[in-house]
């Protein structure tokens, strides 16, 4: 009996230590303060919320050791400079559109959205699945940077014009806010093409200081209130087919993390990427019922403008390829991604999405 009764205390005493030891080790682990520097305002609560959702999510599955404090654009680091800040370690992390950096090098463009691209999911497919993680990171590595998923709009709209456009000529001339590599596109059509930060567009277009903007999609445009300014909204956006936004850990940081505040990081870049996108899907098109309400002329660029921005974009990415060899090594690789996802969205998805979308097939 006494055998049998000290077993059975030597059995609960070590079911008790397994049980104690991870709660000691969790214990152990140290509190860490974060700041992330967004490229967003946080009136834009979509955009800028990504970083929030994920703040809250690595506090939560650290127990509120690991805490990332948000700050808006220009709040402590200027909205279009949110790479540099955290490659010069002034912040931890960053949230960002990797094609802001475009003039630094073509090659962040592939990062976020290049003209005639990867559509959302597309764009995730080839991040997380299809080699892309692996040739951006390696090209981030360059600047002391790990880059996560942190979200997509999905196709975005062609933007807002005080005037309408009816032919590659009217767009001589025209002076318009327009992000990244579409920016050299629209140049070879004769568009005078501006980088300016979400935050800043409204007063540029209602001063006259451009004549057209593009940002994102109704919901946020909406907020932003281009149609009180400029009455003509396109589609498509043909240069954000499926814009990827990113969050930018500096890699001394990122080494320093214990495995698990890492694998919580990780994590949560895949829930705020996946709500980022559910949430613009799920509000567009109330936005874009009201815009159309309140006097909005919705309007699509003709075959002739959409043919002439694809020769002009297959012609300036040939022409970088041509003497960038970094952006080449992406450019080869991407370019049959994208071949092969669009030969695959050919046989299923795009006959079943043109079905439903054809006259006479759509009802409440």
């Amino acid at each position: 009996m006494q055998r049998r009764s000290f077993i059975q205390k030597a059995a609960v005493g070590a079911a008790a230590g397994t049980i104690a030891a991870p709660a000691l080790a969790q214990n152990a682990q140290p509190e860490i303060n974060w700041r992330l520097a967004s490229s967003f305002p946080k009136s834009l609560d979509t955009i800028f919320g990504a970083a929030e959702v994920f703040s809250k999510r690595v506090a939560s599955l650290t127990n509120g050791k690991f805490n990332i404090r948000i700050f808006a654009g220009n709040e402590i680091v200027p909205a279009l400079q949110v790479l540099d800040a955290v490659q010069a370690g002034t912040v931890e992390m960053g949230h960002s559109a990797s094609y802001y950096y475009f003039g630094k090098d073509p090659t962040f463009a592939f990062d976020c959205a290049v003209p005639f691209g990867l559509t959302s999911r597309q764009q995730t497919a080839w991040f997380d699945q299809g080699g892309g993680r692996e040739l951006t990171r390696e090209f981030f590595k360059e600047y002391g940077i790990i880059n996560f998923l942190g979200g997509n709009t999905g196709t975005q709209m062609g933007g807002w014009f005080r005037k309408e456009i009816k032919s590659v000529k009217d767009l001589k001339g025209v002076k318009m806010r327009i992000g990244g590599f579409a920016g050299r596109v629209m140049q070879r059509l004769g568009v005078v093409p501006q980088q300016i930060a979400g935050g800043d567009i409204y007063p540029a277009l209602e001063k006259g200081t451009i004549d057209a903007a593009e940002w994102i999609g109704p919901y946020d445009d909406e907020k932003l209130g281009f149609n009180t300014v400029a009455p003509y909204y396109y589609s498509p956006g043909w240069w954000e087919a499926g814009p990827q936004l990113s969050f930018y850990v500096g890699i001394k940081e990122w080494e320093k993390l214990p495995k698990q505040y890492q694998a919580a990081l990780e994590v949560a870049t895949y829930e705020a990427h996946v709500t980022m996108q559910a949430q613009y899907d799920a509000r567009n098109p109330a936005a874009l019922a009201r815009l159309l309400k309140n006097g909005v002329k919705l309007s699509y660029f003709s075959k002739d403008i959409m043919d002439a921005c694809y020769q002009a974009a297959n012609a300036v990415m040939e022409e970088e390829a041509a003497k960038n060899a970094k952006f080449k090594k992406i450019y080869e690789q991407w370019k049959r991604f994208r071949h092969d996802q669009n030969q695959w969205a050919s046989v299923a998805e795009a006959p079943m999405q043109n079905y439903l979308i054809k006259p006479g097939t759509l009802k409440k």
